[in-house]
């Protein structure tokens, strides 16, 4: 089922390079510079993303710093390395700097259990729930389901009610023993930590993290992006024409999703990372803190063909490859944001790419074109055509389940009068629902303020609905369950149904 927010899942998964490890030595890096420069100008001259902004270090010097195309398609405002972006799940390496600066303050551990500083937080496995720790929500370990919590977001829950309700689903895998990139699971990781800051989660990553290293443009707050004169709109294609007209406040997610930022500020993050803590000659964060977050904390995935894993850090897709290990991230939002951070440690080199446009393959294909330029002095394949493919057959199979509602069947069955439908709905996941008759058409209230989706009859007691703004060619199932008596008794929502959730009986039913 497609997202409400795109997971790094697919696109987190670097490809194997072609290039021999050789060293990034500083004539080799500045000789690749013009060259990734002109590629980014293409991208946009091609119209493959409206706008981008890049920052590249190498041995703690800034080597480029550059925006390209423009904030808003049909605008004339360029995008400058001052730009301000949203970051989605480029946002959890950046947590797992903040909560490495708690740890190194001896505020808070990697294996501080969730359950002694959080004791409202349950998940429904009571070994998960008794001996989850920081470490485990941030490398995605818990058991947790990948998508939970994800589904409601969009509904208008705030953090803490998506938290409370994590304790409903049923592991996905036995605790530790499995991975599911959970958005929720690891900002819950993110939040219990801050609490020892004496301060929310957006404080803590202020004082710890941004401040000190004068990320002046960066927050973990919607509406500090928001109040940014100089930032990027989200785009997502219509009728193959780049298009702005949604908006993504993640703020519910912030740890996991929620970060705001632009390529200067980003640059000043990677300095420190690959200085291991020092930036401008202090020791903001103890190596020991921070390099627990490049360990290997579980399996992500092994590719078919080699044998080869790859794996999960705290916050960081972690890579062994050709120029030695390899830390990574990906960011998406279906509503039209991409992002990747790329670092070769052993090199002193590291890439952020920044866009404005979902979907696209554009910043991984600039992070690997850069490196290619590197360590062989050419683009050992078109990256572009690479990861778009990527994507093209990932959205492809998110949508695979929605083509069944593509047209009715001929002759489809009538439904029942619209008042064996209407009424009020419930389960502990969801909350309320309502269906309600206006004119004798349905309509389908979900979330606290009622947020209101016509029904389209499909087939009997099937209707769809269109819950993606971003995707209006997405139809979902609402199937209503009908009792003896001629009434619906339960209705199942299919793109909240997942981990079996989605299932609301109605209220006052016999």
């Amino acid at each position: 089922m497609f997202r409400r927010t795109v997971l790094a899942g697919t696109a987190s998964l670097l490809a194997p390079g072609a290039a021999s490890a050789q060293s990034a030595s500083g004539d080799k890096v500045a000789g690749a510079l013009p060259r990734l420069e002109e590629f980014a100008r293409q991208a946009v001259d091609k119209k493959l993303v409206p706008g981008l902004a890049i920052a590249i270090v190498h041995r703690d010097a800034i080597v480029l710093l550059e925006g390209f195309g423009v904030r808003q398609a049909g605008r004339p405002e360029p995008v400058t390395v001052d730009t301000v972006f949203q970051l989605a799940s480029v946002s959890k390496p950046l947590a797992s700097t903040v909560v490495a600066a708690l740890v190194s303050d001896g505020k808070v551990a990697w294996d501080s259990r969730i359950r002694d500083i959080d004791p409202g937080f349950v998940l429904q496995d009571e070994l998960a729930s008794a001996a989850v720790t920081v470490r485990d929500l941030f490398a995605h370990r818990s058991g947790l389901p990948g998508n939970i919590g994800n589904d409601i977001e969009a509904l208008g829950f705030t953090q803490g009610e998506i938290l409370q309700r994590l304790r409903l689903a049923k592991p996905a895998y036995p605790f530790r023993g499995g991975y599911a990139y959970s958005n929720f699971g690891l900002t819950e990781g993110a939040v219990a930590a801050a609490r020892f800051s004496g301060g929310s989660w957006e404080e803590a990553a202020e004082d710890r993290l941004y401040r000190p290293l004068g990320m002046n443009s960066s927050s973990s707050r919607y509406r500090d992006f928001m109040a940014r004169a100089d930032r990027a709109s989200l785009h997502v294609p219509v009728d193959r024409t780049w298009a702005s007209f949604t908006r993504r406040n993640a703020d519910a997610q912030s740890p996991a999703g929620g970060a705001s930022s632009s390529a200067r500020d980003l640059a000043q993050w990677l300095r420190l990372l690959l200085a291991n803590g020092q930036h401008d000659g202090r020791q903001v964060i103890a190596r020991e803190a921070l390099e627990q977050a490049f360990l290997p904390a579980v399996v992500r995935s092994v590719d078919p063909t080699t044998g080869t894993p790859s794996f999960y850090g705290l916050g960081w897709n972690v890579d062994y490859r050709e120029h030695g290990v390899e830390w990574s991230h990906a960011g998406a939002f279906s509503a039209g944001a991409r992002t990747f951070v790329r670092l070769v440690p052993g090199e002193q080199l590291g890439i952020v790419v920044l866009s404005n446009a979902f979907p696209t393959g554009v910043p991984e294909a600039i992070a690997a074109t850069f490196l290619d330029l590197v360590f062989a002095g050419r683009q050992t394949r078109d990256w572009v055509a690479y990861w778009n493919e990527l994507f093209e057959s990932g959205a492809k199979a998110s949508m695979k389940g929605t083509f069944a509602y593509a047209s009715p069947p001929a002759p489809a069955a009538p439904a029942l009068p619209v008042s064996a439908y209407v009424g009020d709905y419930h389960n502990d996941y969801v909350g309320g629902a309502k269906i309600v008759d206006s004119g004798g058409s349905l309509f389908l209230l979900l979330g606290p303020a009622g947020k209101r989706f016509p029904l389209a009859h499909f087939n009997r007691d099937l209707f769809v609905y269109l819950p993606f703004v971003e995707a209006p060619a997405l139809r979902v199932g609402v199937t209503f369950t009908i009792g003896p008596d001629g009434l619906a008794r339960e209705v199942t929502i299919e793109d909240l149904n997942e981990e079996g959730l989605g299932r609301l009986a109605r209220v006052g039913a016999t």
